[in-house]
Order: structure tokens, then C-alpha cells, then sequence
């Protein structure tokens, strides 16, 4: 018998080393990479980290490595996240986290300097566009978005995808990836008025920044 549970609620077992994956009609299912996420922020992660500017908010942030760098190397830094289970490990490891979803209501809206999208967080609500105006309302003029992408020749695709442990499957939900090449339009339209592009050791990822 299939058990039926929330996204945020076997994404928390993951977090607690239970195996987890994504499973969807468009793709082959893989496994959550969550012991890297768990991990130190790595080389990747460090060139991602050093587009961050002044005050950043990471949106999406899991159990909270990105925040945990930013923290250490004394930058203001704040992680959100809907998984209490993230939102608890960020804090264990001693940086700033609260349980709040993007669309939400946010501390500082139009004020952060940054705010980044890691490990596929574009993906978020299955709709970059809108993720990206909000993104654009959160920021103070000439702030930047740092977002994670796939590699060139993916394009836009939204998918309908569900967690699944070895006990329980998610309801399905919309989840985006958004190439590196395909990025610049869907920034421009959200309001963004530059986006440069990069690559770090095959990882792929773009800077946009808001009018000043």
C-alpha cells in the first residue's frame, strides 16, 4: 500500500538519513544529494558565494551550509526554508533560519543586498518568473540574485514530481529547471537589468542585478 505524506515532511527524513528521491513522469528518478548538502559549503559552492553582496538571504536554504559560510565569514545572512527539519539544522549549526515560504511575508523585503537561489531553487513553485519578480521586490536597488542553474540546452521545463521514501510518496508538485542560456530573458521580464553568466568546476550559474 502506497502512503501518502507531505513534500516538506519526508524532505525532513531525508534530512535525518533516510533515503529519499525525486520521482517524476519526465525524468529518471535520483536520489536527493542530501549528504553533500549536510556537508561544508565545497569549492563549488565557495565560487557561487563570492557573487554574494552585503546582507543575503538564501531562499530554499536546507539544512543550512550556505548560510552557515556566509555566517562564518561574518556576513549577514538569513535562510528560509519550509521544512522545519532545515530550518532546525541551520540553526544547530550557528546561522539564521526561519520557517517561512518566499511568497510569504519576509523580514526586510526590499532591502537585502542578495539573495540567493541554490541547488536548483529556481525550481521553486514551478514558476521562475514569478520567483524572480518576488525575488526582484525583496531586493534594494542594484541588489543581485545568485541563482543556480542547469547547463546550456536544457531551456525552461516544468515538471510534476513527488518525494519518495522507502514508506511514503509525496503528493506531486511543480518543480522548474532553467538553463544557464535561457536565464536572461526570464530576468530581464522580471526586472533585472544585467545578468552575467558562469561556470565553476561544471557547475553553472548566473548573477542578475537589479536596477540601481
Amino acid at each position: 500500500m502506497t502512503v501518502t505524506a507531505q513534500s516538506t515532511d519526508l524532505f525532513g527524513a531525508a534530512l535525518r538519513g533516510e533515503f529519499c528521491e525525486v520521482v517524476g513522469d519526465g525524468a529518471a528518478a535520483f536520489q536527493l544529494p542530501v549528504a553533500r548538502w549536510c556537508g561544508a559549503a565545497d569549492r563549488s559552492d565557495r565560487a557561487l558565494l563570492r557573487h554574494c553582496r552585503g546582507a543575503t538571504l538564501d531562499v530554499g536554504c536546507g539544512p543550512g551550509r550556505m548560510v552557515e559560510h556566509l555566517a562564518r565569514a561574518g556576513r549577514a545572512a538569513l535562510g528560509i526554508d519550509v521544512s522545519p527539519e532545515a530550518v532546525a539544522s541551520t540553526v544547530r549549526r550557528g546561522a539564521a533560519a526561519i520557517l517561512r515560504d518566499v511568497h510569504a511575508p519576509l523580514p526586510a523585503e526590499g532591502r537585502w543586498e542578495t539573495v540567493l537561489l541554490a541547488d536548483g531553487n529556481i525550481g521553486i513553485g514551478g514558476d521562475p518568473r514569478r520567483l524572480l519578480a518576488r525575488v526582484a521586490g525583496l531586493l534594494a536597488p542594484g541588489g543581485r540574485v545568485v541563482v543556480d542553474l542547469a547547463p546550456p540546452g536544457a531551456g525552461v521545463r516544468t515538471d510534476r514530481v513527488r518525494l519518495r521514501t522507502t514508506a511514503a510518496t509525496s503528493e506531486p508538485f511543480a518543480w522548474s529547471t532553467v538553463s544557464v542560456d535561457a536565464i536572461d530573458s526570464l530576468a530581464r521580464a522580471a526586472g533585472f537589468v544585467e545578468v552575467r553568466r558562469y561556470c565553476s568546476g561544471g557547475r553553472w550559474f548566473a548573477v542578475a542585478v537589479k536596477a540601481a
